[in-house]
């Protein structure tokens, strides 16, 4: 072993760190706010993830699973859209809506995101319309900021733990070679 091995391997492991890819993680899980509703013909579920943006970006996400409220599956036509309106500001704020996208072509787990611009209180509203009829389910969430820091920072806040790894895995090596130095 080299007097670069050290080096070599500390630079290989702060290089496969800085890969975003292997560092990118979820806030957290989605959980569900509604859980198998009866509503008109259906059994509506609404699981959500409501982060908050500065940037404009659908960081609310919600999904909605739809199930048949009587025999036979879901028809294919049938489809639901997500409103959201902010509690804390102004009581007549419009609700503001996306249509919700089948997930994997599955009519029964749709996606829609929405922007949700400040961390609070939000009504939302679930409609589905399809063959069998619509449905209508109300509930709340609470918004909140993503709370990861920015890719670049956890670089920056890994630095100090590969330095520590880096001068303890120095030491042992320096003390491995006075070893066998001393034991000849």
């Amino acid at each position: 072993m080299t007097r670069r091995t050290p080096f070599v391997w500390a630079l290989a492991l702060a290089a496969a760190a800085a890969v975003p890819g292997a560092v990118s993680a979820h806030s957290g899980p989605p959980y569900a706010v509604v859980t198998q509703q009866a509503a008109g013909p259906y059994r509506l579920s609404l699981w959500t993830d409501p982060d908050s943006t500065d940037d404009r970006t659908p960081g609310g996400q919600f999904w909605v699973v739809i199930e048949p409220g009587r025999d036979g599956s879901v028809p294919p036509a049938t489809r639901a859209r997500v409103a959201i309106r902010p509690l804390d500001r102004t009581a007549d704020a419009p609700f503001v809506e996306a249509a919700a996208e089948p997930v994997n072509g599955d009519v029964t787990r749709q996606y829609a995101g929405l922007v949700m611009d400040h961390e609070g209180p939000f009504a939302v509203r679930v409609i589905v319309d399809g063959p069998w009829g619509g449905a209508t389910v109300d509930t709340r969430v609470q918004a909140t900021y993503d709370l990861r820091p920015p890719l670049p920072l956890l670089g920056v806040y890994m630095l100090p733990f590969l330095a520590v790894g880096f001068l303890w895995t120095t030491r042992l090596l320096r003390r491995r070679r006075a070893r066998r130095g001393g034991a000849l």
